[in-house]
């Protein structure tokens, strides 16, 4: 099963490799990494999702805690999160069909946000399921190219770091 872990490292561009390095050195196959600024200055919040069990995933924690760049790392996989993907998706779109793909958009509440002549760009949040959804219901269409931002997530409520997270 994925464990998602977050991850706090300074504002470093060699963190990120860092990272990285510590999964690949530890033969953590990463499946999604998103990385973006926080409310914090100079602190960047990585979200990396790994195939391992509960036991990888603490071991993991403990040896991203050792690196110098990193403030903060935590497996969130099992407290109450919540947790989106992104999604821009170009779709071809003749005109005899763009009134199923818009009706498609609405039922999976994306949106468009760029029209062509021979295509439509929809943006979508959601679960990786959701995501899956819509992509698979737009394929018949054509999908042109697809661009996807991996998971990022959120603990709810204002719940401080549990024992044992650095």
């Amino acid at each position: 099963m994925p464990r998602t872990l977050v991850v706090h490292v300074s504002d470093d561009p060699d963190a990120l490799s860092r990272v990285a390095s510590v999964c690949r050195r530890r033969a953590f196959a990463i499946e999604s990494l998103a990385v973006g600024r926080t409310e914090t200055a100079g602190v960047r919040r990585m979200t990396v999702v790994v195939d391992t069990d509960q036991a990888g995933g603490h071991r993991l924690v403990a040896n991203l805690a050792r690196l110098v760049d990193v403030i903060r790392a935590e497996d969130v996989t099992d407290r109450s999160a919540v947790s989106r993907d992104l999604a821009m998706i170009k779709v071809a779109a003749a005109p005899d069909s763009r009134a199923d793909i818009m009706q498609l958009v609405q039922v999976f509440r994306a949106r468009v946000v760029d029209v062509a002549a021979d295509s439509l760009v929809i943006e979508t949040t959601g679960t990786e399921d959701k995501v899956d959804g819509l992509l698979q219901v737009l394929r018949p269409f054509g999908v042109m190219e697809m661009v996807r931002t991996g998971r990022v997530v959120m603990c709810r409520g204002s719940q401080d770091a549990p024992d044992g997270a650095s």
